[in-house]
């Protein structure tokens, strides 16, 4: 396939403002007042990793609203605190101590 520089050209500079707008909801979300300082944010990728379940389980829990969580340019961040109290409500301590270990102490 052969792109013309141009469009070539077009394509990258419409990338870098995607990335740019990311970067802006990433970074209006670190100035909100609602997200605690120095509470780090996980996405589905962590959470199913830890939890062993699928993306889908995951959009079950966000839906029945078991899971706080909140959307940044069409991705779900879980606050680290949100996620260390749901594992206390419903798993058990080794789950709580792996989540300790890879997301730091307990803070509450």
């Amino acid at each position: 396939m052969y792109i013309e520089n141009y469009e070539f050209k077009e394509w990258m500079q419409k990338l870098l403002d995607k990335l740019e707008e990311v970067g802006k909801g990433v970074r209006s979300l670190q100035n909100n007042p609602e997200v605690m300082p120095g509470d780090k944010l996980l996405d589905n990728q962590d959470l199913c990793l830890l939890f062993r379940v699928s993306t889908r389980t995951l959009q079950r829990l966000r839906a029945k609203k078991k899971l706080p969580f909140m959307m940044i340019s069409g991705k779900a961040y879980y606050r680290a605190s949100d996620v260390r109290e749901f594992i206390r409500e419903r798993f058990d301590v080794g789950t709580l101590r792996k989540f300790e270990k890879e997301h730091g102490d307990n803070k509450q």
